[in-house]
């Protein structure tokens, strides 16, 4: 069983500004409950309680979100608005965290490298709270765990999207061994639409096996300058195995405007209001 997922929570979010010059982007709520909080739900449905977060300066209220607030808790006992601390008093008494900084943001696979201490030499998920995934059966997670433990290989979950947006993306390309299961060749990193090898983006759900922490300290920096995960996955394809799998749900892009106005309206209709 896979028990360890990390969290990279350390950027900046500067799509929200002025919102998140003091709070975290992924402390913005979705109706009544913050990103990271559904991303936290996700991995422990999936098996994954113990949540490393990779934070950063700026990120304090993360820390105190998955913790007891002593206070608040004396103010509302006993009265009705308990009922509303319900989720993550769920998650706490489920869920253990683990916390180290990002000192330099030096893009996705500094910060997965930057969390090998907490996650040590086992396989482990990994949630990118800006990609909201939701659906009516198991969390994507949990999907991704069921693939594991048949090809005991780094999975990476996959969507299609517009040839207009491929830029946005990491993109795969590789032979199809079933429906929505792709062994993966090639992988590029916000490539030009004439570029990319297809239209399958890569989202913010992984399952890493411990290898890739070599692989990253080895990796060079690409767009940017910084350190790419799907450069390293590209490596490890090569001398490996790396599968891609079209997951079942719903995805919100929470790291844009439209993407978190869309989702809200979403869980505010679907999920919140229900009785």
């Amino acid at each position: 069983m896979i028990e360890k997922c990390m969290f990279p929570v350390a950027g900046y979010g500067t799509r929200f500004l002025p919102a998140t010059k003091s709070m975290p982007k992924e402390m913005l709520p979705i109706v009544n409950k913050p990103l990271v909080q559904y991303g936290v739900e996700e991995a422990i449905e999936a098996g994954m309680t113990t949540c490393a977060l990779v934070t950063g300066r700026g990120k304090r209220a993360i820390a105190d979100h998955f913790d007891i607030s002593y206070e608040l808790e004396h103010q509302i006992a006993g009265s009705g608005k308990e009922a509303y601390l319900d989720s993550i008093r769920n998650v706490l008494d489920k869920g253990v965290f683990t916390m180290v900084r990002q000192r330099e943001m030096k893009g996705l696979g500094h910060a997965i490298l930057t969390g090998e201490t907490l996650v040590g030499n086992v396989p482990f998920g990994v949630v990118l709270s800006d990609d909201l995934c939701l659906n009516d059966g198991p969390g994507v997670l949990a999907q991704m765990v069921e693939l594991y433990n048949q090809f005991r290989c780094s999975i990476v979950a996959i969507m299609e999207v517009p040839e207009d947006e491929v830029h946005k993306y990491g993109v795969i390309a590789g032979e199809a061994l079933k429906d929505g299961i792709y062994r993966v060749d090639r992988m590029v990193e916000k490539p030009k639409a004439e570029e990319a090898p297809s239209n399958l983006a890569i989202i913010g759900r992984y399952i890493l096996t411990p290898d890739i922490f070599d692989i990253l300290r080895e990796t060079e920096p690409g767009t940017n300058g910084e350190i790419q995960l799907t450069d390293a996955l590209q490596t490890q394809a090569q001398r490996g195995c790396v599968m891609a799998y079209k997951f079942k749900g719903r995805r919100f892009d929470c790291g844009s405007v439209p993407g978190f106005v869309e989702a809200t309206d979403f869980v505010y209709h679907n999920i919140y209001s229900q009785p």
